[in-house]
């Protein structure tokens, strides 16, 4: 652009669309996607409550975007659309890893890459299969898979941070209200069992904010919204410190305790970061994969015939679902992107929604394809922010597919009930997904 030029708007319709939750009840808004990102691959957007940024569509701008933390800041303004609420939310939030820019977030990370290495999933990974058989092996032949499938990144998360078993739902509560925070049966959600929980859970559950008069929970994206969370992650570090173990919690407190390489603020939003993104994209992106299974019966006929697809069916199913819609970054200099100048402070969206369907890097964008290669999807972010639990996460997949394969074969799934997704404009989200395999033949 030149100096002065008039910046490109985005359809204020489509822009509107891709901006409400109540659009993504019917599905994630695919063409107005397309038709935002067929007229430019980065355009400003106004926003209903906010001033404004710029929405940036098209896969190599995207990628673009990622990879240049000095130019493109996780700190500044963290990853929401939103801003939050008070600059003391904005200051604390900025503690967490996911909100770091270099060098911050390489010393956090660098810290914790050890546990997710191929050589430590791959230690994990006889586990996550033997629970996945039992999930599939307990299941009917018809059931609601959402429900089903939720157990498995569950089941993994609290292994990796030593949290009991019986505490577990614990983790699906606090993800369901800060990822749910726009869909009302999530908000306020309460599934822990509180006559089995532990001590230290109920000692957490205590300070649980109650709705208020409007029947609305405080915002769960602030310290002060979430307490039970935060109580929790001290009542399960002091007994770490009582009884430390072979899992993430108890390394981090060795960090914490010996020298403060990691501050308490920082364990604090870790063990929030664990808890809800760790269990989210998983808890979406597994029902999201029998999804297009479902929608596409020829492909699980081809993974039926030929397991060794597998590995990239479930890339595929991460591009295809795409769990997470968006992030945001904010300009920390004046800069150009795809010949569009951007402003110092400015807010800049990058859609992987968008992104993971453009036909000019993925060839007929909108069909699920079991075998295809090469998909370096984005469903797991790029550059230095790219998700530590990648790994873990395909693993997760290919385990309960895989115990699905083995158990109905060449039968594909049916739906059999409508499928009730989440209110969001920043989880692609699904509650309930009832299907069946039809029986076997005699």
């Amino acid at each position: 652009m030149t100096a002065g030029a008039p910046r490109p708007a985005a359809d204020r319709a489509d822009a509107a669309t891709v901006l409400d939750p109540d659009s993504y009840v019917r599905g994630v808004p695919y063409e107005a996607f397309a038709r935002l990102r067929a007229a430019a691959p980065v355009s400003w957007v106004d926003e209903p409550e906010g001033p404004g940024f710029w929405g940036v569509w098209r896969y190599p701008a995207v990628r673009h975007v990622l990879r240049r933390p000095q130019l493109f800041s996780s700190h500044l303004g963290a990853t929401q659309i939103r801003d939050p609420a008070t600059p003391g939310d904005l200051e604390y939030v900025r503690r967490s890893m996911l909100n770091m820019d270099p060098p911050g977030h390489t010393r956090l990370r660098r810290l914790l890459a050890g546990a997710f290495t191929p050589r430590a999933v791959a230690a994990l990974e006889a586990r996550i299969g033997a629970y996945a058989a039992r999930l599939v092996a307990g299941m009917g032949a018809e059931c609601d898979f959402a429900t089903v499938a939720a157990d498995l990144p569950l089941w993994t998360l609290a292994d990796l941070l030593g949290v009991p078993e019986s505490d577990r739902y614990l983790l699906f509560d606090w993800a369901s209200r800060v990822i749910g925070y726009q869909d009302p049966e999530y908000a306020t959600i309460d599934t822990a069992d509180r006559a089995a929980v532990t001590p230290m859970a109920r000692a957490a559950l205590a300070v649980r904010p109650a709705p208020g008069p409007d029947g609305r929970m405080p915002d769960p994206r602030s310290r002060a919204g979430i307490p039970d969370l935060y109580g929790y992650a001290h009542e399960l570090a002091a007994e770490k410190r009582r009884r430390p173990g072979d899992d993430i919690m108890s390394a981090l407190l060795a960090q914490v305790d010996g020298g403060g390489s990691v501050t308490v603020d920082e364990f604090e939003n870790l063990f929030w970061l664990f808890s809800v993104a760790g269990n989210e994209t998983l808890r979406n992106g597994i029902p999201g994969g029998l999804a297009a299974l479902v929608d596409h019966p020829a492909q699980w006929h081809r993974l039926a015939a030929d397991r060794s697809l597998l590995p990239r069916a479930v890339d595929e199913m991460l591009r295809w679902w795409t769990p997470v819609v968006h992030f945001r970054r904010t300009a920390a200099t004046g800069t150009t992107l795809s010949g569009v100048d951007i402003a110092a402070g400015d807010k800049v969206v990058v859609f992987f929604a968008s992104a993971n369907r453009d036909p000019a890097r993925f060839p007929e964008p909108d069909a699920f394809d079991a075998g295809r290669t090469p998909n370096d999807h984005l469903a797991f972010g790029h550059g230095p922010h790219f998700c530590l639990g990648a790994q873990l996460g395909r693993a997760q997949l290919r385990a309960i597919f895989g115990a699905l394969l083995d158990r109905f074969g060449a039968r594909a799934p049916q739906p059999a009930g409508p499928v009730v997704r989440l209110r969001s404009t920043f989880q692609n989200g699904v509650k309930h997904l009832p299907v069946r395999w039809p029986a076997r033949p005699e």
